[in-house]
């Protein structure tokens, strides 16, 4: 299987690993110039359609995982919505195109804040700019003259991600009341989800258009916290304030009744390993 990577972020890094011990070939699309062993680069902007062109011939799927250079809506329209639009205009004009596009999207795309459950299947309105943003780029890759699946991931943590422990670590913690639902899923399973579908598609299964990325656990976010501190040995003192962007749940049964199994299916497990390699 020939995958090429457009963005090159530590999740594209940890895919491309795992198709490369599969035996796969892996390229991948990014801006900052520099060779990576194993891995055919292409370097610029992704949004140029001859750089696009270039890259996508012969490839069998195409994944992308794009970052935007800033948390502000210009900054999130000029990465997503106008590079869907680059990747749809790259791919109409190819003679023969890859059989399968993978698309990074977030479960921001949601409105909901109550704590209701969500899955593929509930609407999708988002309330900030950033999710009307990558909502928007999802309806121009479904639109895509190719089987694409957009994959919306809850909040990642892991190496290099550890928002929730730095918080801790300053003695902040969520109040329990009200409830602030949180949905977590360890950087390592988002490589699996995405290397999962990937092996489906390239054995021939037809995937579904969409898919949560979220670990088995919707949790309160002060129990994480309260169970972080222990594990920290810190004292935490609540911090008023109002519920967090994102109060819902978050299902993963479409992606579990696909057969993908999680590495750490809640956050105890992952957090655990995460605290370990730093030594905590």
């Amino acid at each position: 299987m020939k995958v090429l990577l457009i963005g090159f972020g530590d999740l594209a890094r940890r895919l491309g690993a795992l198709v490369a011990a599969g035996g796969g070939e892996v390229s991948a699309l990014r801006r900052t110039p520099g060779a990576v062993p194993g891995v055919r680069m292409f370097t610029g902007d992704c949004r140029d359609g001859e750089l696009l062109r270039a890259a996508l011939e012969g490839q069998d799927a195409v994944v992308v995982t794009l970052t935007p250079g800033a948390f502000t809506e210009a900054a999130y329209r000029d990465i997503y919505v106008a590079g869907a639009r680059a990747l749809a205009d790259a791919l109409g004009a190819l003679a023969s195109g890859p059989r399968q596009l993978l698309w990074v999207s977030s479960t921001s795309v949601y409105g909901q804040g109550d704590g209701e459950w969500v899955d593929e299947g509930s609407p999708a309105q988002p309330r900030s700019f950033s999710g009307r943003c990558l909502r928007e780029a999802e309806d121009i890759v479904r639109a895509l003259p190719l089987p694409a699946t957009v994959v919306r991931f809850s909040g990642i943590y892991g190496p290099g991600r550890t928002r929730l422990v730095d918080q801790v670590r300053r003695g902040e913690c969520a109040p329990a009341e009200p409830v602030q639902w949180t949905n977590r899923i360890h950087s390592d399973d988002c490589a699996g989800v995405l290397h999962h579908l990937l092996t489906l598609a390239d054995g021939g299964a037809a995937l579904e258009s969409l898919y949560l990325g979220t670990d088995c656990e919707p949790v309160p976010l002060h129990e994480v916290h309260q169970w972080l501190a222990g594990r920290l040995g810190v004292r935490v003192t609540p911090v008023a304030g109002g519920v967090e962007r994102g109060n819902r749940r978050c299902s993963n049964a479409r992606l579990l009744a696909s057969g993908y199994r999680f590495i750490y299916p809640g956050f105890r497990e992952g957090y655990g390993a995460l605290l370990a390699t730093q030594g905590s």
